[in-house]
Formats: structure tokens, C-alpha cells, sequence
């Protein structure tokens, strides 16, 4: 898989890859895809998303922080296309952490975010990426990513409440 590069994957395909679900889905449609390398998704934004329920019309603007979010997201289906998860979908993938982040022009209703997820490295179940969320080329916010992907039975296995009692 690593010198494919696969065109274009549609929402019905993202969510057999990605736990995620309504209200928290914060992708809509890879565009590309080159496995162990970049994946291209896109949010768009739009008025009915729950984080603007309540909010005035001329005050709505996503908050970036689901900008990282959504490029978690993506993280994840680069990951899953670059062979990191099991194809029976019992890995789990986990936003563990970002750094280096600068936040720039805010998202509103009706605009469609450009998520580019990079892969600088992985091993042992953990990546870390590069982020960059940008609207018309304009940047949203940049970060550098770290995802954690653990098989279910060992994230399950680990969970103290699961362990037997000490004798």
C-alpha cells in the first residue's frame, strides 16, 4: 500500500475506519490519500453544527480547538490507510497530544476546511503528524499531532478494573 495513492474515500467509507459519530464527526470526505505519508480531508462548515446551536447568526465562528480536533480526525484515517489499524476494526485510536500549535483566521458558516495530516514517523503504535487546517489557503491552525493506536484487547487488558485482584 505504500506507493498507492487512493483518490477519494466518501463519509460512508470514513466511518467504517473511525469511531467517531454525529454530533462529534468532525470530517465529511478524503480527497487523497498516500498511505505513510498525507491524507487530504475536508470539514465543511456548516450553520447547523451543534457548536453554533445558540449562538447569533453574525456571531457564529468554529472554534479551532475542533479545527484540531478535526485534524485528529484525519490523523486517524491516514493512520488506518497507511496499515496502522486492524482491518476488522478493533484498533483503537487515541488524540494523545499536540504541540507547536498556532491558531490564524477563524472558520464560519458556509466555508469548507482543508485538513492535511502529514506523517512524520511511527513505530510501536504511535505516530506523530503534522497538522494544517486552512480555508482558501488561508491557515486555520497548524500543529504537530501524536496518536496512539492500541489493539481493544490490550487497551481493555490495561485497564486497572479489568486486572485481578492482588492475593
Amino acid at each position: 500500500m505504500d506507493s498507492v495513492t487512493i483518490i477519494t474515500s466518501d463519509l460512508a467509507e470514513i466511518l467504517k475506519h473511525i469511531p467517531h459519530r454525529y454530533p462529534f464527526l468532525l470530517i465529511d470526505r478524503m480527497l487523497g490519500c498516500e498511505p505513510n505519508r498525507w491524507v487530504k480531508v475536508i470539514k465543511n462548515v456548516s450553520g447547523n453544527d451543534w457548536f453554533f446551536q445558540g449562538i447569533p447568526i453574525d456571531q457564529r465562528v468554529m472554534p479551532q480547538m475542533l479545527a484540531v480536533e478535526a485534524l485528529a480526525q484525519s490523523a486517524g484515517v491516514l493512520c488506518h490507510y497507511s496499515g496502522m489499524t486492524s482491518r476488522i476494526g478493533k484498533t483503537i485510536f487515541f488524540f494523545a497530544g499536540f504541540d507547536n500549535c498556532r491558531f490564524g483566521r477563524q472558520a464560519i458558516p458556509g466555508e469548507q476546511l482543508l485538513l492535511e495530516c502529514t506523517m512524520k514517523r511511527s513505530m510501536r503504535g504511535v505516530a506523530k503528524l503534522s497538522g494544517r487546517a486552512s480555508i482558501d489557503g488561508e491557515m486555520v491552525v497548524e500543529t504537530n499531532l501524536t496518536a496512539v493506536l492500541r489493539d481493544m484487547e490490550d487497551a481493555i487488558a490495561s485497564d486497572p478494573k479489568d486486572r485481578p485482584a492482588p492475593v
